[in-house]
């Protein structure tokens, strides 16, 4: 691990600054990271927030939360506050393909570190500015969280059912946005790949925009052709859980042939026949009447007794995991969606796996999550800072 010109994904050679935090950013930048980019992480004294929640913690400053964002990047301490550390930047971002950053809008502006300035230095950068409200409009310089956004975009009251509104269980809309991200990303670079003069450019990435248009196509649909609306809305009984004799499984018939094929596990040939059911259309239109027929067939059956007769007829039905189960799964197992890697200072790391699969140009996790400042001396000596620079950097506190 750890050498960048071994690097064999389709990213290698693109070199990122990674100004980001928590999740909406070090997502992407991790991904890019595992598509062969080097991404250097440049941290507060402090450091990224998230290395201080998100336990287990393997040493003081050093997280799980951490060790899931932050594969495959090297870390650097620069001071933004101080003009040195600013000063830093500037001379340095001549070097780099991608800044990515997910302050509020004008932050990087008022340290001088903004696009315009950068792009002074390297007019070939592209600039990935990831927030929460975009740059215009009345939110724009409130904070933004991932409970914020799921608050406002408006699901959290289908997914509480009959009771409270309900948060989804992990941070959807920073993980919707990180990948809208890397994709905006790519395809800037894909531009600039593609302009003659090679200019760069910003990209803009609001969580409120990429959150609503990853979670809100499904409610969208009876909105297409106002004022035409449905009447009934029948969201909460196609994403369901089926309640069997000794627990529960999930899925969904789409094709005639899979809603025949469940019809005979539950031994009830005359819902095939049912013309409300039996096509597609009529099916759809008449949901809410089947979904009690069948859910009082599944609950006779026992869950593996269920799955495996759906299995071989051909509907699509899974059980309800925990991850424990998750992770001891046969298929999983055989994908390597999780491996195990070792890391010298720790031992054994879990992580889930690259997701994208390249025949030429395989995605890999080259690096463990960095200590804060662990690559200071060695990513600025590749720069081309001279030892006396970097001296005066560390004594005036700009670097660490």
């Amino acid at each position: 691990m750890g050498d960048e010109t071994a690097r064999t994904g389709p990213c290698a050679g693109i070199k990122v600054l990674d100004f980001t935090t928590v999740i909406s950013g070090p997502m992407a930048t991790q991904a890019l990271g595992d598509l062969g980019a080097d991404v250097v992480k440049v941290e507060s004294p402090f450091g990224d927030s998230c290395r201080y929640s998100g336990a287990p913690f393997r040493e003081p400053g050093f997280s799980g939360f951490l060790a899931q964002f932050n594969r495959n990047k090297r870390s650097i301490v620069v001071d933004l506050k101080s003009e040195e550390g600013r000063d830093l930047i500037l001379d340095i971002v001549g070097e780099f393909d991608i800044v990515a950053e997910n302050f509020r809008p004008e932050v990087m502006n008022r340290l001088g570190l903004g696009y315009e300035a950068l792009a002074e230095r390297n007019p070939s950068l592209v600039y990935l500015q990831i927030n929460g409200f975009g740059s215009e409009g009345p939110y724009a310089d409130r904070p933004a969280y991932d409970q914020v956004l799921q608050g406002i975009v408006g699901r959290m009251p289908e997914q509480g059912g009959d009771g409270p509104p309900q948060l989804v269980q992990g941070a959807v809309a920073d993980k919707s946005t990180s990948m809208t991200a890397l994709g905006a990303a790519l395809a800037a670079l894909l531009a600039r790949e593609r302009d003659p003069e090679r200019r760069g450019q910003r990209v803009e990435v609001a969580m409120i925009d990429a959150f609503s248009a990853f979670s809100l196509t499904e409610p969208m649909m009876e909105r297409s052709f106002p004022p035409l609306r449905n009447d009934v809305s029948v969201g909460r009984d196609f994403f369901r859980s089926w309640e069997t004799a000794d627990g529960f499984v999930v899925g969904l018939i789409i094709q005639d042939a899979q809603y025949q094929g469940l019809c005979r596990v539950l031994d009830r040939p005359d819902l095939a026949e049912d013309p409300r059911f039996a096509p597609m259309a009529d099916r759809f239109n008449n949901w809410l009447e089947l979904v009690p027929i069948v859910a009082e067939e599944i609950r006779k059956i026992p869950t593996e007794e269920f799955l495996e007769a759906a299995r071989r007829e051909g509907a699509p039905f899974a059980p309800v995991n925990d991850i424990d189960d998750f992770l001891a799964d046969p298929h999983v197992k055989q994908r390597g969606c999780v491996v195990d890697l070792e890391d010298p200072r720790f031992g054994a790391v879990k992580y889930l796996a690259p997701p994208m699969r390249f025949d030429r140009t395989p995605a890999d996790i080259a690096r463990h999550a960095p200590r804060l400042g662990e690559h200071t001396d060695e990513v600025l000596d590749e720069l081309g800072l001279d030892a006396d620079r970097v001296a005066q950097l560390k004594a005036s506190g700009a670097i660490r």
